[in-house]
């Protein structure tokens, strides 16, 4: 099937007179006839479900709805982006471990790294995904267990070289995870280009209505952990929480990941979505690739038209070609990158604040990448908790301004940025 209809059919398909929608199955609890039928699924001999803080039929068919759409083997849904990125990385790097990833990254994800996770004992060296072949080898340690990046930066709009770093990573015996959040599955399969572990706030693009916060997990399958067997003892081992399964040797490169992750993992920290949170986000898959073209469409035009406005300092968008990194966006994702554009008002951090207060169509807001156009200044919003140095090392000027183009007339937007940067 093609990317359209995954949207439309993947995940889930209804027999003989089942319901056509996926349906909620809103229970914590799960019957069996005997104890011996449930201490195969305790035991992972067989599959089922016992209680949905691990598990629930509703996530789990939209999670392999995410599954096809990445073209992994098997995948997971978390309670949100950050609960994704967090448990991709502490599934494979605990204490004493080290990871390397890009400077440019949401600034939430580099707190959870720099901050959240040092204090667990994992320990983080961020390189500029533009660096040189020598800084990037540079940053690799012999306790290395990831590598990490984003496709499209929130919001400094940095294009992950997915392939060069994936080589590096696979060099040094390494996975490569990549949140794909702006991109989507819709526009950029990191899986394809040589990732491993695919990461995504389904917040984002994939609700795409504001209306409910999810994370997702896909594995590539294509990692071979015990090749690696030395580096990475949690799935190489008997896992002695867990009845003393080996993860990769029962499960394979194909399932040993995203096992481990809800056998351990969703066990100990319960992180997951609601069955209800789980169907609206399949509500917003179904119009995914017909709301992404127009994203692309509307922030393309209004890209162009910030690029010749005098009011404005500079912007970036990987689709002008003017822009850095419009060559690899081209390779990456030939179809289209994202609806997110950056540019600085002319005048500064404080000319920025003042546009942004003479808009009137769109909103200001602590959000991004869904239906409605919207504005946020992330030096004294999200990324308010990074020093002048931090944000600047993550591709943030204090005169950013993160706009994301929603799907309505683009005429309309255009008009109302135009009227603001007058005033």
């Amino acid at each position: 099937m093609k990317q359209e209809t995954k949207c439309i059919e993947a995940g889930y398909q209804p027999k003989n007179g089942e319901s056509r929608m996926i349906p909620i199955i809103q229970s914590t609890t799960f019957k069996y006839d005997t104890s011996e039928d449930m201490g195969k699924l305790f035991d992972l001999q067989a599959s089922g479900y016992f209680y949905t803080r691990l598990q629930n039929p509703t996530n789990d068919m939209v999670a392999a709805k995410i599954c096809a759409l990445e073209g992994g083997t098997a995948a997971m849904l978390t309670s949100s982006g950050q609960a994704a990125n967090f448990f991709a990385i502490f599934n494979i790097a605990t204490a004493g471990d080290h990871v390397v990833a890009s400077t440019s990254i949401y600034g939430g994800t580099f707190n959870l790294f720099n901050v959240t996770m040092r204090k667990m004992g994992v320990d983080f060296t961020f390189v500029d995904p533009d660096c040189t072949d020598e800084e990037l080898e540079a940053a690799f340690r012999p306790n290395t267990k990831a590598v990490f990046g984003e496709t499209i930066a929130n919001p400094a709009l940095t294009v992950f070289d997915i392939e060069r770093f994936a080589k590096a990573a696979h060099a040094h015996g390494v996975p490569l995870v990549v949140d794909n959040t702006f991109a989507t599955p819709i526009n950029c399969r990191p899986i394809e280009w040589g990732a491993d572990i695919v990461t995504h706030s389904t917040t984002k693009y994939m609700d795409g209505h504001d209306a409910t916060v999810g994370g997702a997990i896909v594995d590539g399958g294509k990692f071979d952990w015990m090749a690696n067997a030395e580096k990475f003892p949690g799935l190489t081992t008997p896992d002695e929480s867990y009845h003393g399964i080996t993860y990769a040797e029962k499960f394979g490169k194909e399932g040993a990941f995203i096992t481990k992750a809800t056998a351990q993992l969703m066990r100990d920290f319960g992180s997951i979505p609601s069955p209800m949170n789980a169907y609206i986000l399949n509500l917003g898959l179904e119009s995914l690739a017909v709301r992404m073209k127009r994203h692309c469409e509307n922030a393309q035009c209004v890209a162009e038209y910030l690029e010749k406005n005098p009011e404005v300092a500079w912007v970036e968008y990987p689709g002008l070609p003017s822009n850095r990194y419009y060559e690899r966006a081209k390779k990456y994702m030939p179809d289209g990158t994202c609806g997110v554009i950056s540019f600085g008002v002319r005048g500064g951090r404080k000319a920025a604040e003042v546009f942004m207060k003479k808009l009137k169509l769109i909103i200001i807001a602590t959000h991004v990448a869904d239906a409605h156009t919207m504005v946020l200044h992330p030096a004294s919003s999200t990324h308010r908790q990074l020093t002048d140095e931090e944000l600047i090392a993550c591709g943030v000027r204090p005169d950013m301004v993160r706009l994301s183009c929603g799907i309505e007339n683009v005429e309309d937007i255009i008009e109302d940025l135009d009227q603001a940067l007058r005033k």
